[in-house]
């Protein structure tokens, strides 16, 4: 069979999540706990009716992005309308504040309503961008029957690539924050939620994702920006009238104000972490079952359309032989993103079967390039 080099190398994009049922691969069974049954639980069969806030972690490129995105489906399927959106489209992650988040979920959700035709026009916001532009001095044309996610998106536009104006506005925004949060409360969730009811959907979710990747710089308070949103916030960002699923920094978890994140932002649950695929056990030996599903996540895409006992029969149509796969799938220490960009790395250098040569070639360029970030301090520290 032979193998679509463009289609392969387009499903090798480590940048890009699943979007496709045929490339997924679960694999809660190694990862030591299903992450996300228990999200989609908490929403569907513990408090469907109730607003739920939970936040999701773990390192950037180990899979949250696809597995978030299966999380929509799974609660699509249960008749909840979700609304999942990467917050780094609208945001910038150097610079963010609660106003911009806030802002940004009302946004995607009108939207998202708008699209399946449920349109509100909450009158606090019709006054806010009418006061926000005659503020700026800038001129923000919205009829009164304007949608929401017009208005907000013009506003998000004229301020993302314009930091100075992004801050005048803030300082503008910011004793507004509570009649900001109420207004998308009860003109907008609220309402949404009774429109969706009444088409017979279970509720309104909300997944915000990358936001995981605000920036750890460090504020005039001192400190930083991720500690400033999701801890001295927290409690404003969970108080937002409809489920909301948050991902959140990884470095937050072992904070020294981990406890106050858990019960702030949290409401008492600690963040739920994404673990990375185990390669290898404790004592040495091969994770015989993380392997086996590694190995299955290179193959599937190369060729989808097979089942998983045929793509194992296809290995050498993209390796030499299997122990080449192997090798990848060990040195990317389980981590996905590291695992795509070797695969992706060995198709830009040369076509399938890749040899060991061509792998370890890339190895050595990967490893090279990470060498140069360490500095002598750094490793003497790592040989202590």
């Amino acid at each position: 069979m032979t193998l679509d080099l463009a289609k392969f190398y387009k499903a090798c994009n480590p940048s890009k999540p699943v979007q496709k049922q045929q490339y997924y691969i679960d694999f809660s069974s190694v990862r030591g706990s299903k992450i996300i049954k228990s999200l989609k639980r908490q929403i569907a069969v513990i408090s469907p009716d109730e607003p739920t806030c939970q936040l999701f972690t773990g390192h950037i490129g180990c899979g949250k992005s696809t597995e978030l995105l299966r999380l929509k489906s799974d609660l699509e399927q249960e008749g909840f309308h979700v609304v999942y959106f990467e917050s780094s489209q609208d945001l910038d992650m150097a610079d963010v504040d609660v106003t911009d988040i806030l802002l940004s979920i009302a946004g995607q959700v009108s939207e998202s309503l708008e699209a399946i035709n449920i349109r509100l026009h909450p009158g606090y916001f019709t006054n806010l961008f009418t006061e926000i532009a005659d503020f700026l001095q800038t001129p923000i044309e919205l009829s009164t029957e304007a949608e929401l996610s017009l208005g907000i998106g013009k506003i998000t536009a004229r301020t993302k690539e314009a930091p100075k104006l992004r801050r005048r506005l803030r300082e503008y925004l910011e004793p507004r924050t509570s009649s900001i949060l109420q207004s998308i409360n009860e003109e907008l969730l609220g309402k949404a939620n009774t429109a969706l009811k009444r088409q017979g959907k279970a509720g309104l979710v909300v997944i915000i994702d990358n936001l995981d990747r605000v920036d750890f710089r460090p504020l005039p308070s001192g400190r930083s920006q991720q500690e400033y949103l999701f801890i001295d916030r927290g409690d404003q960002l969970r108080k937002l009238n409809c489920h909301v699923v948050y991902t959140i920094p990884l470095g937050l978890t072992f904070s020294n104000d981990c406890e106050i994140l858990k019960d702030r932002l949290g409401g008492g649950i600690p963040p739920k972490v994404l673990p990375m695929v185990p390669v290898k056990r404790r004592n040495g030996d091969e994770h015989t079952e993380g392997m086996a599903l590694l190995r299955q996540m290179v193959m599937v895409r190369a060729f989808p359309e097979q089942t998983p006992a045929k793509q194992l029969e296809l290995i050498p149509e993209v390796f030499d032989t299997p122990e080449i796969l192997d090798r990848l799938c060990s040195v990317s220490g389980g981590h996905l993103r590291n695992l795509l960009g070797l695969l992706l790395g060995c198709v830009m250098q040369d076509d399938p079967p890749f040899s060991g040569e061509t792998l370890e070639e890339v190895i050595r360029e990967r490893r090279d390039y990470l060498l140069s970030s360490i500095d002598d301090d750094e490793w003497e520290l790592l040989f202590q």
